[in-house]
């Protein structure tokens, strides 16, 4: 995670864009691998536990922020943790009320939100120093990288391990299914592939940005 400066950002885009590509939770910080390997074996699953966690960092940020001046010290990484609890056990409870599929689909990972490292790690390195309109605005943006992030695990894992699409039938039915996708294999295998594809991406501008400097340096 990031350590940010002590001074007061202001609200940019900048803001909101950096947790979906620049500090993306999971393809850049590597960060919630558990819930990144283990609920995203359907796009369903992906869907909401991106929310449910946007939503966590979103109000467990705004209040930390709010609070931050009030909060001492020696005690700050306990009461962030209180404050995240708080509204995980809140998820916890809408989830089961919406859906039980879909709370016994997503099992204890919900409750396991108040130790994402996501989470906490903003908390400490930006909710508890910035103000509030940028923390909600960061926050928001990590929850929506760490949702795309879920997003391209699940439906490519769902698509390849049943043909399906949030229940819709994408292939025909002589596709014969890729079980291990579903399966925990399937996971590592797929967020193998996404890191490689980033990294392939990151090294490609990396070089035009390098040939760029170069041709402008020759032309001078």
């Amino acid at each position: 995670m990031a350590t940010l400066p002590n001074q007061q950002e202001q609200v940019t885009l900048d803001t909101f864009m950096r947790g979906i590509w620049e500090e993306n939770p999971v393809f850049v910080m590597l960060l919630g691998m558990c819930p990144v390997l283990a609920v995203t074996n359907s796009t369903m699953n992906a869907i909401a536990m991106g929310v449910a966690t946007t939503f966590v960092l979103v109000a467990s940020g705004a209040l930390i922020s709010l609070l931050r001046k009030a909060i001492p010290k020696q005690v700050r990484i306990a009461t962030y943790i209180i404050i995240i609890a708080t509204f995980v056990t809140i998820v916890d409870y809408v989830i089961q009320a919406i859906s039980l599929d879909l709370y016994n689909a997503l099992g204890a990972f919900i409750q396991l939100i108040v130790v994402n490292c996501v989470i906490l790690g903003r908390a400490e390195a930006y909710a508890s120093k910035q103000r509030f309109a940028p923390v909600v605005v960061n926050a928001l943006g990590m929850g929506v990288g760490f949702t795309i992030a879920l997003l391209c695990l699940g439906t490519v894992r769902e698509l390849l391990g049943s043909g399906m699409i949030l229940g819709f039938q994408i292939f025909s039915s002589n596709f014969e299914p890729w079980v291990v996708m579903i399966l925990p294999p399937g996971g590592f295998f797929v967020l193998g592939a996404w890191l490689l594809l980033f990294e392939w991406l990151k090294q490609r501008k990396e070089r035009k940005l390098l040939e760029s400097e170069g041709a402008t340096a020759h032309g001078s």
